[in-house]
């Protein structure tokens, strides 16, 4: 990777989809901003989707990142709650088609793997290297220190060996 490169890491769910913006440059990571998108308590299931697409469209004009990164889909026992996911994560990828940006997507323990350099870390473990790798004051919220892991994980599969590398979604 040559000069400065910028990932949008996202940790999609309905309620509160994890934002977060990195540069990288060298060795260096830099948190740009991180944050959630959460629609009103209120808002119907359609609202939360079109709240995520929207948040999504304007962190990307914002911040014109040259690609985004989420979780890859995991095991879920739910059926419902993985069809809820997988709309979130719909939104998700409609945005960043809309955008033009290539979109990818990590399984969670190598995303973990990325960040603690064990793929069984837990979510703790993963916050507080995010803290130190960033250099940040405090730990992030849940879904936003997720959403920095998954973009730390896009910059270390980038800037690795190329097998690393997962094809765009």
């Amino acid at each position: 990777m040559h000069g400065i490169a910028r990932v949008l890491g996202v940790d999609t769910s309905l309620r509160s989809t994890g934002v977060a913006v990195v540069d990288a440059s060298g060795n260096r990571i830099t948190a740009v901003e991180y944050g959630a998108i959460r629609p009103p308590r209120n808002a119907s299931h359609s609202e939360c989707l079109i709240s995520i697409f929207r948040g999504i469209s304007e962190a990307i004009e914002r911040f014109q990142p040259e690609a985004a990164a989420m979780e890859g889909i995991f095991f879920c026992r739910n059926v419902a709650t993985a069809v809820v996911l997988g709309e979130a994560r719909g939104a998700v990828m409609c945005a960043c088609a809309d955008r033009g940006v290539p979109l990818y997507e990590y399984a969670p323990r190598r995303v973990k793997q990325a960040v603690v350099g064990y793929g069984g870390a837990d979510k703790s473990q993963v916050r507080r290297m995010i803290v130190s790798m960033l250099g940040l004051e405090r730990e992030p919220q849940e879904d936003a220190g997720d959403a920095l892991a998954i973009a730390i994980c896009h910059v270390h599969c980038r800037t690795g060996l190329a097998d690393l590398m997962p094809d765009p979604i």
